[in-house]
């Protein structure tokens, strides 16, 4: 499968910060074990500080519904753990 569009057509903004985090690291099957997709982890070619520059700017291009939607997501996560 290929890796969604980042934008509001996507589904990025459904998915939690630490999730983004994960799944741009590790790749898709950091999260979903055995699951094929066409993303790879960048683990190897940035820096977790490049991976969360890289994750702010996305989230900056969201409309503001869809990055208050993800904000709560993100929130109910941190509360959860």
């Amino acid at each position: 499968m290929p890796a969604p569009p980042h934008d509001e057509t996507g589904h990025s903004w459904h998915h939690s910060d630490q999730d983004l985090f994960t799944i741009t690291k590790g790749g898709v099957g950091a999260v979903v074990p055995g699951y094929e997709s066409d993303m790879p982890a960048f683990d190897a070619a940035l820096t977790d500080e490049d991976i969360r520059a890289v994750l702010a700017y996305i989230k900056s291009t969201w409309p503001e519904r869809a990055r208050e939607f993800q904000a709560a997501v993100s929130a109910k996560e941190e509360d959860e753990q």
